[in-house]
């Protein structure tokens, strides 16, 4: 669990948003990016900027097999959610490539999905996403176009669970955008009605 004061220190993401993709803008306004791309993306939430505390307990999660903070971060975007919701009959987390699967040994985002999912009832589909390119982490791409090259193709969506339903799609950073863009298009491929992003944390310097 997060201190007291920890939690007081979160570096909330605060409006002006951008409505579409959740960018801070200078007014609450569609930001040029998404006018221009008509992303296939219902929208884009996150709870936190990238920084101090919140990118601390992401990398312990993520890096140092810290597993046991996934129910205190699961718990934070149940109260997001909750007070911010989004349409939604089921969760999806972003998938990782397998070989960075073998690496790690469990997937970020699914071990927040499952905590998600007690909290607010809401089935978690677990599976039906596959990463089938192994690229380079978001985070090292120089700037948001090589992000989208990166993750053009990446994903494929291999089954019907989604078809007909509203997905929530989780995971733990956004950097650009462009792999819940990636996501989304495999999923609504697959006869998903809307796809919302939901994400702990995002960058804001992009």
């Amino acid at each position: 669990m997060l201190c007291r004061g920890c939690y007081r220190k979160l570096p909330r993401l605060l409006a002006p948003l951008c409505p579409k993709c959740g960018r801070p803008m200078a007014s609450d306004i569609v930001c040029p990016s998404c006018r221009r791309l008509h992303p296939e993306i219902d929208g884009i939430r996150s709870l936190f900027r990238f920084e101090d505390v919140v990118r601390k307990a992401i990398h312990q999660l993520k890096y140092r097999n810290l597993r046991a903070v996934s129910p205190c971060l699961g718990g934070l975007l149940a109260d997001y959610i909750t007070s911010n919701p989004v349409p939604g009959e089921a969760l999806v987390p972003v998938p990782l490539h397998s070989q960075r699967l073998r690496e790690r040994g469990y997937n970020q985002s699914s071990l927040l999905v499952r905590e998600l999912s007690k909290l607010i009832n809401l089935p978690a589909i677990e599976g039906c996403l596959v990463r089938t390119k192994q690229s380079l982490p978001q985070v090292k791409a120089t700037n948001v176009e090589e992000r989208r090259r990166n993750v053009v193709d990446a994903f494929i969506c291999h089954n019907e669970e989604v078809s007909g339903k509203q997905i929530i799609l989780i995971d733990d950073v956004c950097t650009s955008g462009a792999t819940l863009e990636s996501c989304a298009m495999a999923l609504k491929n697959k006869g998903a009605i809307s796809v919302w992003g939901l994400t702990l944390a995002r960058e804001v310097c992009n």
